[in-house]
């Protein structure tokens, strides 16, 4: 049953929703839905969830569980209609959350996400590193295309050739990914040029697009923000904890807050960043790295932009003096201004995956 009325908001996490079976996946998609689910209790919800989530959210006396056990972009299609405003968390991955957002919008649902746009340019490496170039520090960064003779390789080792020739003493290390890609993406670092052979084929399929970037050695930072579309807030500077192995780079967790040195450097570029996208709201993620030669131009560097809910939400829930969700609604909705926040955190703490399973804990 739809209890649809102009105070319900629509609430879903694309995982819990299709019914995903993979622990990996669905210990951090659960730990992100029933954060936002408890952030929201003063709402009225319409939950959408697979039908195996059936005995969890009964519990819930604010939410109507809306019990599915069939595609959920199919769902959405033929659902979206009816509602009129929605919170949701998506990933990037087979552009699910640029098509869930497009979805909303050609329904006039009123989202408290970011625009499709917004998704789009962020989700796309180079667009969003062009959208930025002049405003933020980035790794120099190219796109190719995987031609199936092996053209690119000749097209990275002349960028390669004319990058060390600019500074021959220092050993230039590239980067590979793909120009679509979320955690656990394939990663390829290119230690020597003479490591770029032709098996690379086989993790970047001919027809693929890619972007090729320096390397740079560093810490693993991100910031999270809200924002109202137009102005970002960031709330708080978080360690990642990421391992890059076996042509895989693995986002394994977190810790924040982070103290460093870098903190209000690392907030002004989050902040210019989110706040030269057009369209990106609510919560928002900023993936940025801290440069290990404290020699060079830049202190920080800005990595990609996250248009979305990511995992440090989890841990700022814990420890934030604030309601994150009730504030993005309030925020959106013109009730709050967003530079009346009042973002104070209360303790540290640490969100780390173990097995199958998401632990969060103070420390």
């Amino acid at each position: 049953m739809m209890q649809e009325n102009k105070d319900s908001i629509l609430v879903f996490e694309y995982f819990t929703a299709s019914g995903e079976k993979d622990k990996c996946i669905i210990s951090e998609a659960e730990a992100l839905i029933f954060a936002l689910l408890d952030d929201l209790k003063d709402f009225n919800v319409n939950l959408v969830i697979n039908d195996s989530y059936e005995d969890i959210v009964r519990s819930y006396e604010n939410v109507n569980p809306i019990l599915i056990d069939m595609d959920f972009i199919d769902w959405l299609k033929d659902t979206a209609a009816n509602f009129t405003r929605a919170i949701f968390i998506a990933a990037e991955n087979n552009n699910n959350l640029y098509n869930i957002t497009r979805i909303l919008e050609e329904n006039d649902v009123k989202i408290y996400n970011s625009s499709a746009e917004a998704c789009f340019k962020s989700s796309n490496k180079f667009e969003s590193y062009e959208a930025i170039s002049n405003i933020v520090p980035q790794p120099r960064t190219f796109k190719f295309k995987i031609d199936p003779k092996g053209y690119w390789k000749r097209a990275i080792e002349n960028l390669h050739e004319k990058w060390q020739s600019e500074d021959p003493l220092t050993p230039l290390k590239l980067i590979i990914k793909p120009l679509m890609g979320v955690d656990c993406e394939d990663i390829v670092i290119i230690e020597n040029i003479e490591d770029l052979t032709l098996d690379l084929d086989k993790i970047f399929k001919p027809g693929s697009r890619v972007i090729v970037q320096e390397y740079v050695e560093g810490t693993d930072i991100s910031v999270s923000l809200i924002s109202d579309g137009k102005k970002a807030i960031p709330i708080s500077l978080n360690r990642q904890y990421v391992e890059l192995k076996n042509d895989k780079g693995t986002y394994l967790g977190g810790e924040l807050p982070f103290e460093n040195k870098y903190k209000d450097e690392a907030f002004d570029i989050a902040t210019k960043a989110v706040e030269a996208i057009d369209g990106l709201k609510g919560f928002v993620g900023v993936d940025l790295l801290i440069n290990a030669d404290e020699k060079d131009v830049y202190s920080v560097y800005l990595l990609e932009i996250n248009s979305r809910f990511t995992t440090p939400y989890v841990g700022l829930k814990e420890i934030a003096n604030f309601n994150i969700g009730k504030t993005i609604v309030d925020v959106i909705d013109g009730k709050m201004d967003v530079d009346d926040l009042d973002i104070s955190l209360d303790g540290k703490v640490e969100f780390k995956k173990a097995g199958n399973n998401l632990e969060i804990r103070r420390i």
